[in-house]
């Protein structure tokens, strides 16, 4: 065992031994969609004195979270999101009406003077004038009429209200009260204009409002002298309360003024019940679709193989535990990323196994040892171009994806890092200590990478004449895009309720429902515009347009005269502003993924192959997109996930093809282009039917198994696998032969982008070192 191989198998064991320990001691963090429980994103809204900036964002937040805390709802998280937003996520909670209406509550704490008595009504034209216009009438805490004067402090400025009990004094239970710099002036004037009545006079009295309620009015102790004011932090009010009424009160006083209103824009609800049916349903894909994976690397590639499966399992407790440690968030996208990155971790392993087998066909006599190093060496390139177009992808699902799209993004971009050390470290180390292995060397059967694979001994027989006239292939790939934008153009595209704006809800009915029953019962309720369509094992599925949490109450009161007892399994609901921003971000994500990776490629490759690879990548796009429209299934965030992703596959498989095309290009540069690029291709279409198997394997078990939650996600990645793999070959490929056509460039130098040429560099350091005598001369 070589130096590099020993610490490559230390590392590997130090790493599988944290990472187990990790996944023993640490649980996961579910996400809502996970654990079940509602998520409300707040929009706070400038008013004519304040601007919602990031500060006055912060302090509604306080607000807020004092508001929840008195619902009793167990650890709700609160966080702002930019400038101006506030996300909600109350776990457990499946009924958010009360929580809304208190998040909701926009009025203004204010504190007002007491004019005097107040009237139910104001008088009539012959009884008398009516109340001045910035009058306000309302009952206090008896049920009494009071008129109130003009706002003269709002709640913005309480600093602190607190309830306390003095057992010495004998007052029994209080509200002491501070306020903020400026503020505690105009409290002072306006307790200090109350005391200029006498005791007992409503105007000694000042009202403290919230939501045009008088929450308490209380008299200006006779101590205090006329004009002379409370201070700040000498101000209690007392008075026969409660323990309970005195922490309400200072609850209310405190936690009641939102410094800018806020507006629901988004809100969605998930019962316990969907989510543990997602984990399940996810990890019994995992299971199968890794197992089937596993058991395909290794009838492919015998031992080396089988080592491979085995750091793909220590690939998902790596994965997993980064997750854990890192606190991300697992939500159903990133659970479904993290099932996803298993199949496709393989990838690397496959490129290095393919390199390999090609270096023990071309030099037989070459070690196994050194066919391997070789097989690492030759698909570093690649490897490294491939993942990073990954990365590239998972970081704009990070950025511009909204809510548990983002943790598909985060999920995504832990798994391309882990699945580079599960095949740069750990693989490589097993199979490095199997090649030294004499049994493993001397049996070509067992090792898997001594003989070429069936599928490239049959290409190399046949030796297709694929792009003898590549325009043909460009014409097919220009007719299934036109049959895509048809579907798009006859069918359109239905977009789902988070692009558009509305409300979603699915309910389970203990008594069967049909959907044209439950849509007639729907419209005898008064929700005529409801589209109900069925959804999961006899669920219903309800879209409506704008629609409170009361209005959702009533809807599934009419579905349960039908049905029965019916439980809400999943809400969402998307304002009409965030839905034009969600929209708008989408179309964001894919102009900036096209643009990021044209300029990747562009850097990487030469400008011909990058605008063939983006070529071949809109159209994979068009060509899912055309699908789902063909087949009626709904486009939303889960949707825009899966399609980035085939955006990173696509370029993906050509990043290998074209690096192959440069590696024999610039060993080969008086061969024509389309040879080059046919024996290219012939080279890397087993690591590109390996790879997709692996995918597939996966894929297959989540759109069987993974219920109505993950079915479109996994079906659009199948499809964007087929169309991705035929694509690299047959449009990327073509369109970069005829674009060379044009192009002036001068074939790529010898050996670029490979260590050919510094390995051979070595090796001749490395005899000079052997032999210091000898000085390189030769005759």
């Amino acid at each position: 065992m070589t130096r590099a191989t020993a610490v490559r198998a230390v590392l590997a064991v130090a790493v599988l031994l944290v990472s187990v320990f990790i996944t023993l001691t640490m649980s996961p963090r579910l996400g809502l969609d996970l654990q079940g429980g509602t998520r409300i994103v707040l929009q706070a809204r400038d008013t004519a004195t304040v601007q919602a900036d990031r500060e006055t964002t912060d302090r509604t937040l306080e607000v807020l979270r004092q508001r929840i805390d008195s619902l009793g709802v167990s650890e709700p998280t609160l966080t702002r999101s930019g400038e101006d937003r506030i996300i909600v996520e109350l776990p457990d909670v499946q009924d958010p009406r009360q929580a809304a209406e208190v998040i909701g509550r926009t009025a203004q704490l204010t504190f007002h003077a007491v004019e005097g008595p107040g009237t139910e009504e104001p008088a009539d034209e012959t009884g008398g004038t009516d109340p001045a216009p910035d009058q306000l009438t309302l009952p206090d805490e008896q049920g009494r009429q009071l008129a109130l004067g003009t706002a003269r402090l709002s709640g913005a400025g309480v600093e602190d209200a607190t309830a306390g009990f003095d057992a010495q004094g004998g007052a029994g239970w209080s509200v002491s009260l501070e306020f903020r710099k400026d503020a505690g002036q105009d409290w002072k004037r306006l307790t200090g204009e109350a005391a200029c009545h006498p005791a007992g006079d409503d105007r000694r009295r000042v009202a403290i409002v919230l939501d045009e309620k008088v929450i308490s009015s209380p008299q200006v102790d006779p101590s205090v002298g006329c004009r002379a004011g409370l201070p700040s932090g000498a101000t209690q009010i007392t008075g026969s309360f409660s323990a309970d009424e005195a922490r309400d009160l200072a609850l209310l006083i405190k936690g009641g003024a939102l410094p800018v209103p806020v507006e629901i824009v988004e809100q969605r609800t998930v019962g316990p019940t969907l989510g543990a049916a997602a984990i399940d349903a996810s990890a019994r894909a995992a299971l199968i679709g890794a197992a089937a994976t596993a058991l395909f690397i290794t009838l492919v590639y015998r031992l080396f193989g089988a080592l491979a499966a085995v750091a793909l399992g220590a690939y998902g407790v790596i994965s997993y535990a980064a997750l854990v440690a890192l606190g991300v968030t697992l939500t159903l996208p990133g659970l479904a990323g993290f099932v996803l990155a298993i199949g496709m971790a393989v990838d690397a392993n496959v490129l290095v196994f393919e390199r390999a087998r090609e270096e023990c066909a071309e030099r037989p006599k070459r070690s196994l040892r050194s066919a391997l190093t070789t097989g690492f060496q030759q698909a570093w390139s690649a490897i490294a171009d491939s993942n990073v177009t990954t990365l590239i992808a998972a970081g704009l699902l990070f950025f511009l994806g909204s809510g548990p799209v983002k943790g598909f993004g985060v999920t995504l971009a832990i798994g391309v890092v882990a699945s580079m050390f599960s095949a740069l470290v750990i693989a490589r180390a097993l199979t490095e200590i199997a090649a030294n292995s004499r049994f493993v060397s001397d049996y070509r059967s067992v090792n898997g990478i001594a003989r070429p694979g069936a599928v490239r001994t049959w290409l190399v027989r046949k030796d297709p004449q694929l792009f003898r006239k590549p325009v043909r292939w460009l014409v097919v790939s220009a007719a299934l895009v036109a049959v895509a934008v048809a579907g798009i153009v006859v069918r359109g595209v239905d977009l789902g309720v988070e692009f558009t704006g509305g409300r979603l809800v699915e309910y389970s009915t203990s008594r069967p429902v049909d959907v044209e029953t439950a849509r007639d019962t729907l419209t005898a309720a008064g929700f005529g515009d409801a589209e109900v369509t069925t959804a999961g094992d006899g669920d219903l599925s309800v879209r409506t347009g704008k629609l409170d949490n009361d209005g959702e109450h009533a809807l599934r009161a009419a579905i349960a005269e039908e049905g029965g007892e019916t439980e809400k399994v999943r809400d969402e609901l998307i304002g009409p502003s965030l839905g034009d921003e969600l929209r708008r971000n989408a179309l964001i994500a894919l102009a900036v993924a096209v643009a990021v990776q044209l300029a990747y490629l562009a850097v990487r490759f030469r400008w011909t192959f990058a605008v063939a690879s983006v070529g071949a990548m809109v159209h994979d796009v068009i060509l899912v997109v055309g699908a789902f429209a063909w087949l009626g299934r709904p486009v939303d965030g889960i949707f825009l996930a899966a399609l980035l992703t085939v955006i990173g596959y696509s370029v993906n498989d050509s990043v290998v093809v074209f690096d192959r095309v440069r590696e024999l290009w610039g060993a080969n540069r008086r061969t024509p282009l389309d040879t080059i690029a046919r024996r290219a291709v012939l080279q890397t279409v087993p690591r590109t039917v390996n790879t997709g198997m692996g995918a597939l394997f996966i894929l297959t078990a989540l759109a069987v198994l993974g219920g109505d939650s993950l079915a479109d996600f996994a079906l659009a990645l199948l499809i964007g696998i087929v169309v991705g793999t035929w694509s690299s070959v047959f449009t990327a490929v073509p369109g970069a032969l005829a674009l060379e056509r044009t192009a002036k460039a001068p074939p790529p130098a010898p050996g670029k982008g490979k260590g050919k040429g510094k390995g051979k560099a070595r090796g001749r350091a490395g005899a000079s070192r052997r032999d210091p005598l000898d000085n390189g001369a030769r005759v």
